[in-house]
């Protein structure tokens, strides 16, 4: 590993743990994000915590930064750049040393990552994501499927091995921070999108 990737890789996790979620919810709501509904730093918890609005500015905001991570990453490291960038800024957002560890899913960082990245397999995947939503009003059923979705298309498609491995690593991230989803799913406990959290 050079310098380089080393370097990007640190940046990038630091700026993954830039929680916009969080962010949000403390200086618009007054509160900590983590201490309210499922108690994840991410924008599905601040749509129903404190609305539509707050939801959707943290939700572009967590995918702004996959944005400039990669960006950069490649900028500095060309294609090994932006895969280590986009790796460690999803890392930084799931598992944030500033947060003590406690972030989001990784699904709006995600989807940031991969418009830096392939912005045409992002067009593919939103728009299903978001008629099963529109459907069962299940978001993380959405954001599960799109993200078992996601490295199948990356090697139906044919990208580089390099891409095909980077969005399998992605994908099993995002499903195992959905774990408690899945069996919330499986046994029909998991909250809908109307669903408002207690404050």
């Amino acid at each position: 590993m050079t310098i380089k990737i080393i370097i990007i890789s640190v940046l990038s996790y630091f700026l993954g743990n830039i929680s916009v979620s969080f962010l949000i919810a403390r200086y618009a709501g007054g509160i900590d994000i983590r201490k309210h509904g499922s108690g994840n730093a991410g924008a599905t918890n601040v749509f129903r915590t404190l609305g539509a609005k707050a939801g959707l500015t943290a939700f572009i905001g967590d995918a702004l930064k996959g944005v400039f991570a990669v960006l950069i990453g490649k900028l500095i490291g060309e294609e090994d750049g932006q895969i280590a960038a986009g790796i460690f800024v999803v890392i930084g957002h799931n598992w944030p040393m500033l947060l003590g560890f406690k972030g989001g899913k990784g699904i709006a960082t995600t989807i940031g990552v991969m418009i830096a990245i392939n912005p045409y397999i992002v067009a593919a995947i939103v728009p299903i994501g978001l008629v099963i939503i529109f459907i069962t009003k299940y978001v993380s059923l959405a954001s599960i499927t799109g993200m078992v979705i996601f490295p199948i298309t990356m090697l139906l498609i044919k990208q580089p091995m390099k891409l095909v491995l980077f969005s399998f690593l992605l994908s099993a991230m995002a499903l195992y921070k959905h774990k408690s989803n899945i069996k919330k799913l499986m046994t029909g406990t998991e909250s809908k999108l109307g669903n408002k959290n207690k404050r």
